[in-house]
């Protein structure tokens, strides 16, 4: 599988990488429904044996629960994966999440996931949100100059290697890199979310900052396995319930889109999935994908996206009928 130098930094990653945020399981506020961690750990070993190097998650995800789970998956490797995780984002004792950039509450999270993970330095250590929930910056202790600036010094101390930012705006990037040089941005990105396309995208490729969009197949529902039967059915603590894309009007025209999707992927022998997260790689300042696994068999529909190269037509094809359906 082709390699991709992240930004300016020497991580050559491949173009897809397998996210965590799902197999934190449920019973948390953004949680995917219960998920069996054997089946996890399994998941995320035939993603390594497919050649994906790399692993991205967050301490908040299951609070600290994907954390761990990634943390087995890759004891005991003999070649280890570059792993990615995040900061910010924080959890009491009834696991209500805040937002913090304070310096000793980033610190905290550091050593708390270097524990989890069970490795010595984290390959790329990410400033989860600015904000939180669409609030102010102003809502929240602690800065992003502070954050950074944290960041900075764990990296001089050889617990991180790289620092990235992810939900930034292409201004609060602007300021980040004031105090000290940005490795990556990670943005949401798909078919069914394209605001970064806007100014965030632009910036990131002009100042040669490494891009990895999540969410390339929209949650799960780009990948051709969703129905309304599905989703009728998942369970309570499964966050997309209350999501807009599961949900009418946007509902009907999603499962239009992935029909368009499945025709253009017979084209090239793939899955919906597959075509979903060729677009998103098709955008030059996009350097990979995150794609969330939580079974072998999910891994088997997306792994061989990276080697799908979407003509010039096929991509405005699928554009202009999303956007036929939205008139």
């Amino acid at each position: 599988m082709t390699l991709r130098m992240l930004g300016k930094t020497d991580l050559r990653i491949t173009p897809i990488g397998i996210g965590a945020w799902a197999i934190g399981g449920g019973k948390w506020e953004f949680g995917w429904g219960a998920q069996n961690d054997a089946q996890s750990v399994t998941a995320i070993r035939a993603g390594l044996d497919r050649g994906l190097n790399w692993i991205d998650t967050a301490a908040v995800y299951g609070l600290g629960h994907s954390e761990s789970v990634v943390g087995a998956a890759v004891r005991d490797l003999s070649i280890r994966p570059y792993i990615f995780t995040k900061c910010s984002l924080v959890w009491d004792a009834s696991g209500n999440i805040s937002h913090n950039l304070q310096a000793d509450s980033i610190r905290r999270e550091a050593e708390a996931s270097l524990k989890r993970l069970g490795i010595d330095a984290i390959d790329l250590y990410q400033i989860h949100w600015p904000a939180w929930k669409g609030g102010p910056e102003s809502a929240s202790p602690g800065s992003i100059e502070e954050a950074v600036g944290t960041l900075t010094k764990l990296k001089a101390e050889g617990k991180i290697r790289h620092i990235g930012v992810s939900n930034f705006s292409a201004e609060q990037m602007e300021r980040a890199q004031k105090v000290t040089p940005i490795a990556s941005l990670q943005p949401q990105y798909s078919l069914l979310a394209r605001e970064a396309e806007d100014s965030v995208l632009p910036y990131a490729l002009n100042q040669k900052i490494g891009v990895i969009v999540y969410s390339p197949m929209a949650s799960g529902m780009l990948t051709g396995a969703m129905t309304r039967e599905r989703i009728a059915s998942m369970p309570k603590d499964d966050w997309r319930k209350g999501s807009a894309n599961f949900q009418e009007p946007l509902l009907s025209r999603n499962l239009r889109l992935v029909e368009t999707l499945r025709v253009t992927g017979d084209r090239y022998n793939a899955t919906p999935g597959e075509i979903a997260i060729a677009w998103t790689l098709r955008n030059p300042a996009v350097t990979g994908a995150i794609v969330g696994v939580r079974s072998a068999e999910q891994v088997s529909g997306i792994a061989d996206a990276a080697e799908i190269h979407l003509s010039a037509e096929d991509a405005r094809e699928i554009e202009r009928e999303l956007t036929a359906r939205a008139a």
